[in-house]
């Protein structure tokens, strides 16, 4: 029998009247657990209690998501930016059905400096990548971010272009180096140890550490103050507003110089829940979770090592130069001591008896002890992978990788799936793509492309080309004795999936799991069942799937348009007879396209080297007949 209504209102009003008057965000979730809405408040007691009053029922929504409400779920947080950012990052994952998208449809935006790079870039992304580059941010003020930006550029004469230096270097300095907005390295102009020193000089500026930067600018509002410039006082008055906003981060917690990280924990039967606060140049930026099951024979100790080891012991993890921590432990030293050659400078795990560092622990064990309440409230399940022989906690699956071990039937979580798909356009360059990707990203090292060889004699077959593209990834793989997925995923239906296995056969690695994605209604499908399975659109593991499925597409498909377009820029010029490859090639990098040969003169083709007027005039009479009206005046 179904609830009655005033009743179930009646207990959603006595769960609102339980919640702190701290400032958070909410979620409302349905009878299937599926996110409703997401709202951020002030006050969460007040402001999830007014859902429920006689104003909001009133009105026809407020009815609607009332009478829909099964869960109330929250999460605090410690000021309005935090709980800005966090609503946002809620609404982007589930999309909840009451909530109005954000107009841009995309994530706050970071400054990322590809230190990764012998000469780094310097810009503006919204996505992040353990690709070995800094990250600046997130920064919520977008104009005054980029404001600042811009005068950092003009201040130091970082590169703008993408050639991947120094295996690719540009015929000749752009525009930027003749502006003064660059110093050319690409031509050997700078050398890379100058180019360097000045990098890490904008890293300093990046990380708030901006008085050099800050002094200049106000030297030269004021000189353009006295001078009556008020325009140019007032921009650079912005400038000074733009650095605020990248020095700024959450809140102040501590001395300026301090970067550390507090590290909380929270216990409720056999599980554990870690919390990490990041602090970074004094400031609050950000929290961190992990879950830990099987917990409840193990002492404290061990369960906060193992916490630790959860925490930076992983790829891409580089850890702040102090931890600290709720307790010791026995292990403490041995762990520091890979910590810091993780890090390859000291870090310290620090045990803060009082001032504002103990705080901070105590501020992180509140916040599991929060997480954790919530938790066993709500009807997520978090799958432990046990302990293991000598005695550690085991660390939680990410719900993506619980979700498809649990949906796919798999024997464990997986922690990295290879995604495979096809690019064709009627059999015209026809080709593969392979990435790599983890919960959290991607590995764009282990990205792979194949040309398709049988697709060249006939009509492309587009079970063919994926069983091509699979064995050929796999042969290469085991011969390399490179390290293997957790899970295969293929762009397609049944179709596709049988073509996978059996080239998984054919390269000797038919243990793998694998798995196909129909693009069309986002239905799985896995061998030994003829069914489809069908998951939430919400659901984690499906998000997984789908945006490695949506980058091997991306990736296929530029290789796919590269070659197209290369083929069409040369196809045209390789028929003129006395155009050989030296010459295409010199036209195309004196001109650039085609259509801008088409519309020079003979006279200005003969300046590519190996281009005379004879040559020049059958090039330009061939272009001509079949774009006609379109040569030069």
């Amino acid at each position: 029998m179904k609830e009655p209504v005033q009743n179930r209102l009646q207990g959603l009003r006595d769960k609102a009247k339980d919640l702190p008057r701290s400032p958070g965000v909410y979620m409302f979730r349905d009878d299937r657990g599926e996110p409703l809405y997401v709202g951020k408040a002030h006050s969460l007691r007040s402001r999830v209690g007014s859902y429920f009053g006689k104003p909001a029922l009133r009105s026809v929504k407020g009815k609607r998501l009332a009478g829909r409400i099964r869960e109330i779920e929250t999460f605090p947080v410690e000021g309005d930016a935090e709980g800005l950012l966090l609503e946002w990052n809620l609404i982007r994952e589930f999309a909840p059905p009451f909530n109005i998208q954000l107009r841009d449809d995309k994530s706050f935006p970071y400054v990322k400096v590809t230190v990764n790079e012998p000469f780094p870039r310097v810009f503006v992304t919204r996505w992040l990548e353990e690709d070995g580059a800094r990250y600046f941010g997130p920064f919520t003020d977008v104009g005054a971010m980029r404001r600042a930006l811009r005068m950092v550029k003009r201040m130091y004469t970082v590169r703008s272009c993408r050639y991947r230096m120094p295996a690719e270097m540009p015929p000749r300095p752009c525009l930027d180096y003749h502006i003064g907005r660059c110093k050319a390295p690409c031509a050997g102009l700078q050398t890379q140890e100058e180019y360097r020193a000045m990098v890490d000089e904008i890293l300093l500026i990046l990380s708030g550490r901006t008085g050099a930067l800050r002094r200049q600018v106000t030297q030269k509002m004021q000189g353009a103050a006295e001078a009556m410039e008020y325009e140019e006082a007032g921009r650079l008055r912005d400038v000074l507003r733009g650095l605020d906003s990248i020095e700024t981060r959450q809140r102040a917690v501590g001395p300026r110089a301090d970067d550390c990280d507090a590290i909380g924990l929270a216990r409720e039967g056999s599980t554990a829940c870690g919390a990490v606060l990041k602090v970074r140049e004094g400031r609050l930026i950000g929290r961190h979770v992990r879950y830990f099951g099987n917990a409840s024979q193990q002492e404290d100790d061990v369960v906060l090592e193992t916490a630790v080891k959860g925490f930076y012991l992983r790829k891409g993890v580089r850890p702040p130069r102090v931890v600290l921590l709720p307790r010791g432990f026995g292990g403490q030293d041995l762990l520091r001591e890979c910590l810091e050659s993780t890090r390859g400078e000291p870090c310290e795990l620090v045990v803060p008896a009082r001032g504002y560092k103990a705080d901070l622990v105590l501020m992180a064990g509140k916040h599991a002890q929060h997480i954790l309440a919530q938790d066993g409230l709500s009807t997520v399940s978090h799958i432990p992978t046990g302990i293991s022989e000598e005695g550690n906690a085991g660390a939680v699956a990410a719900p993506g990788a619980a979700s498809l071990e649990r949906e796919l039937g798999l024997d464990r979580p997986p922690g990295t799936v290879v995604c495979f798909d096809i690019s064709t356009l009627g059999g015209s360059e026809s080709v593969g793509s392979c990435v790599w990707s983890t919960e959290t990203g991607t590995d764009k090292s282990e990205y792979r492309r194949f040309r398709i060889r049988e697709a060249e004699s006939g009509m492309p077959d587009d079970y063919a080309m994926m069983q091509e593209v699979v064995r050929r990834y796999f042969e290469r793989r085991v011969l390399e004795g490179r390290p293997l997925p957790d899970l295969v995923v293929v762009d397609g239906g049944k179709g596709q999936l049988s073509s996978a296995r059996q080239a998984m056969e054919a390269a000797g690695v038919s243990d793998l799991p694998v798995a196909a994605l129909a693009k069309r209604d986002e239905e799985v499908f896995v061998p030994d069942k003829s069914d489809p399975i069908r998951l939430s659109r919400s659901d984690p593991g499906l998000r997984w799937l789908q945006r490695a499925r949506d980058e091997a597409h991306r990736f296929a498909l530029d290789y796919n348009r590269s070659l197209r377009r290369r083929r069409t820029l040369r196809s045209r010029l390789g028929d003129v007879p006395g155009v050989g490859p030296a010459r295409e090639q010199a036209l195309l990098t004196r001109f650039g396209s085609l259509d801008a040969v088409r519309r020079s003169s003979a006279q200005q083709l003969c300046s590519a080297p190996g281009i005379g007027l004879s040559t020049a005039q059958a090039i330009l009479s061939a272009l001509r007949a079949d774009h006609p009206g379109n040569g030069a005046e």
